[in-house]
């Protein structure tokens, strides 16, 4: 595997790749991986003829900047997990190098998919995400870029960045990877005690019953049933539930056939906030 630290030298490298007509496949991470990234890896993989990936912990979409900190580096670790994948490139930059001597995000208009949820909760994150995703684009100028759903509402922003920004690189979602017991893979997920981490696939398992509820009930019903789940639970605490269409991620008041629907929650177990989302009939 190949690692480059700095934007020139990838740049020189990938200009080889093109110049042969070769496919470039791209899976942005912010390290500390696991199964869900390499899924997501064997998925470029397969489809492409080299594929690259990055870690970078992105300074600019931490609106709490303590989690910044506390959040997991494990560059050796996942240096080993991506040589037993055979990934070909990793890009692995220092926030110098990504953001010179201005680390300060750009300002994005996202057709108000950046408003909802997530957005409500944590300001600028996506002005953030936005801003080291266009970035990497840039340099690497990948055919396709994959993105995993638990991260649904991110997924959609980038989307619509593409399409507003006219930037050549096919999008593509992968489905959620999950633990034995439900919950969703995610780098914070190391971060649970025993306890937290005991009682954190009671999430997906109220998600899987709010599912087959709003087969019967109205969407107010089911968030309703939903809240008061978590409110009699000892330990989770939940921030947000809403289910929201796909293509605008606005809270729905009344079903409609013709729209996709999801069900979106944020919950605090102990001082790591989980996210998840289930896709709705």
């Amino acid at each position: 595997m190949k690692v480059y630290k700095t934007k020139s030298e990838l740049k020189c490298f990938l200009s080889t790749i093109k110049k042969a007509h070769r496919s470039i496949g791209f899976v942005p991470t912010m390290g500390a991986l696991h199964q869900g990234h390499l899924s997501l890896i064997q998925k470029a993989k397969k489809k492409n003829d080299i594929t690259v990936v990055s870690i970078f912990v992105n300074p600019t979409q931490f609106d709490n900047k303590e989690d910044l900190v506390k959040y997991p580096k494990t560059t050796d670790q996942d240096i080993a997990l991506l040589e037993g994948v055979d990934c070909e490139v990793l890009f692995l930059p220092s926030v110098a190098e990504i953001y010179d001597s201005n680390i300060i995000a750009d300002t994005f208009n996202f057709d108000g998919l950046e408003d909802q949820m997530e957005g409500k909760f944590r300001n600028g994150h996506f002005d953030g995400v936005g801003t080291v995703v266009k970035t990497l684009f840039e340099i690497i100028e990948p055919d396709s870029a994959y993105f995993g759903k638990k991260d649904f509402q991110q997924l959609q922003i980038i989307k619509k960045m593409v399409e507003k920004y006219a930037i050549p690189v096919q999008i593509q979602g992968c489905d959620i990877y999950r633990e034995s017991d439900g919950l969703a893979m995610s780098s914070r997920n190391t971060r649970l005690s025993d306890e937290y981490r005991k009682a954190a696939p009671f999430i997906y398992q109220t998600l899987k019953k709010a599912k087959k509820k709003f087969g019967t009930k109205s969407a107010n019903e089911v968030t309703r049933w939903v809240k008061k789940k978590f409110k009699e639970h000892p330990l989770l605490i939940l921030e947000y539930f809403t289910i929201a269409s796909e293509k605008t991620l606005k809270t729905i008041e009344a079903k409609k056939e013709s729209e996709k629907y999801r069900a979106f929650i944020a919950v605090f177990a102990g001082e790591i906030r989980l996210i998840d989302n289930i896709r709705l009939k």
